[in-house]
């Protein structure tokens, strides 16, 4: 059985790349936009895991998250922000991991396989 990741990005390149990286990588994958979609995705689907940005416009990551929680707190979730500034910031402590975006993937896809395939 495949993983199903959601993927929360609001910059459409970049979500066309993580798409690509990880369908190679063998999961399945959704995608939002924002915040709202990513709620109603994972409210429809019932994701693996969901790779969440911070700054996005309507719902950012951070009210996102919280509500993730409150309705899926068995799913684990990635944080992947271009500002780092976040990381020290108790609000994103709740997330499972927290990478800051690279143009090398390999940090995702590790911590992307260490989250799902948890004993």
């Amino acid at each position: 059985m495949s993983h199903r990741v959601l993927i929360v990005e609001d910059d459409t390149n970049q979500r066309l790349l993580y798409e690509e990286e990880l369908r190679d990588e063998g999961y399945e994958i959704l995608n939002a936009g924002d915040g709202r979609e990513a709620l109603r995705i994972a409210a429809q689907t019932k994701p693996s895991a969901v790779v969440l940005d911070i700054n996005m416009p309507g719902m950012d990551g951070i009210d996102t998250l919280s509500q993730l929680l409150e309705s899926h707190p068995e799913v684990p979730v990635i944080i992947n922000t271009a500002y780092p500034g976040y990381q020290d910031s108790f609000t994103t402590w709740s997330a499972d991991a927290y990478i800051v975006k690279s143009s090398d993937l390999a940090e995702l896809k590790a911590t992307l396989h260490r989250l799902l395939n948890k004993a």
